[in-house]
């Protein structure tokens, strides 16, 4: 039996001080979600003044990333870029840049999402939550 590595509450922890950290210095009001490998999630916090959609936004793209093994700006792209409307058909996915999955050992292990500043800096926001607890 093959085993894998997981995310525990201490790495959740980790990844969303980091967000938090990343989000405050820039003066942005978000909400940052942790999903594990099956897009399940394992943490939510909003940021005070961050808009009530960005709860279903950012968990949304946080299972996106997930479930694709990749960042979830390739699928805005999929859509926008290459004209690949029919991809937004795919149940449960959410076409919008903003997560990232967490990979470990060529293994995704879960992903973070973000929501409610512009897109590429809600991906930023998932990038230094990974960057804390990966380096």
């Amino acid at each position: 039996m093959k085993t894998k590595p997981c995310l525990t509450l201490d790495d959740c922890k980790i990844i969303a001080a980091a967000g938090e950290a990343h989000a405050r210095a820039n003066h942005w009001a978000v909400t940052i979600a942790i999903v594990d490998d099956g897009g399940h999630l394992l943490w939510l916090q909003r940021m005070d003044g961050a808009g009530i959609s960005t709860v279903r936004v950012s968990e949304g793209k946080a299972r996106t990333a997930a479930w694709g093994r990749k960042p979830t700006k390739a699928y805005e792209e999929m859509v926008n870029q290459e004209g690949r409307v029919s991809a937004t058909m795919m149940p449960g996915m959410l076409h919008m840049e903003g997560a990232v999955p967490i990979m470990v050992e060529g293994q995704c292990v879960g992903a973070v999402g973000a929501s409610g500043v512009k897109s590429a800096e809600d991906a930023q926001i998932a990038e230094a939550g990974i960057k804390a607890l990966l380096g």
